[in-house]
C-alpha cells in the first residue's frame, strides 16, 4: 500500500512537469505569434515609405483646388448613386515605367494626357477638372495645376517615371505643361510638337463680300 502511494505521488509530480513544459510551450508559441505581427507591420511601414519617397517629388496643390476638386467628387458620387449600380470588372494593378504624355493646347482649354507605350490612358487631366472657368482655363498656372494632377494619378497607380512628350496646339499653357512634368519627378526624354500644319492642300474659302 505504501509503495504504490508513492508511486502516485511521483506520478502526479511528473504530470505537474509536464504542466509546466506545455504553459512554456504555449507562452513560446504566442510571443512567436506576436513577433510575426510586428514583423508584418514593419513590412508595412518600409513599403508605404518606399511609396511616400517616390511621391515626394511631386508639388503640392493650392488648397483652394484641393477644395474645388473634392466638392466635383461628391457631386459626382451623388450622379453615380442615382444612376443603377452596374457590375465591373476588378482592375488588375500593372507597373508602368516608360510612357508617352499628349499635351492639348489650344487659346480655350488644355489637356493633360499619360498613356504607355500602347497608347492605354494611365492618368489624364483637364483645366475643367481642377475647377477653373472662362479665361482662366488657357492660362499657364493652369497648365501647371493641371499636369500636377496627371503625374499624381499616373505615379500613385502605375509608377509611372520616363516619359516622351507630344506637344498638340499654340496655347499659352504648352511650356508650363512640359516644365510641370519635369518638376514632378518624370524623367522627360523627348519632346515633339505634332501641331497639324496646313501645306496647301485644299481650296481656301471664298472671301466675304459686304
Amino acid at each position: 500500500m505504501g509503495e504504490d502511494k508513492k508511486t502516485k505521488k511521483d506520478d502526479k509530480k511528473v504530470d505537474d512537469k509536464s504542466a509546466d513544459v506545455k504553459v512554456v510551450e504555449t507562452r513560446h508559441a504566442s510571443s512567436g505569434k506576436d513577433i510575426k505581427k510586428e514583423d508584418k507591420k514593419a513590412d508595412k511601414k518600409s513599403e508605404n515609405a518606399k511609396e511616400e519617397k517616390g511621391i515626394k517629388n511631386l508639388e503640392e496643390l493650392p488648397e483652394d483646388i484641393v477644395k474645388k476638386m473634392e466638392k466635383r467628387k461628391t457631386e459626382v458620387k451623388k450622379l453615380k448613386s442615382k444612376k443603377k449600380a452596374i457590375k465591373k470588372k476588378k482592375k488588375t494593378s500593372k507597373r508602368v515605367s516608360i510612357g508617352k504624355a499628349y499635351i492639348k493646347s489650344t487659346y480655350n482649354n488644355t489637356i493633360v494626357t499619360l498613356t504607355d507605350i500602347q497608347g492605354n490612358v494611365l492618368g489624364w487631366a483637364s483645366a475643367g477638372i481642377a475647377g477653373f472657368r472662362g479665361p482662366k482655363k488657357s492660362t499657364p498656372y493652369a497648365a501647371q495645376i493641371i499636369t500636377r494632377i496627371a503625374v499624381g494619378k499616373a505615379r500613385e497607380e502605375y509608377g509611372l517615371q520616363e516619359v516622351s512628350v507630344f506637344i498638340r496646339g499654340v496655347g499659352t499653357g504648352r511650356e508650363s505643361a512640359v516644365r510641370a512634368l519635369n518638376n514632378n519627378g518624370l524623367i522627360v526624354t523627348s519632346i515633339k510638337d505634332i501641331t497639324p500644319i496646313p501645306h496647301n492642300g485644299c481650296r481656301a474659302k471664298k472671301p466675304r463680300r459686304v
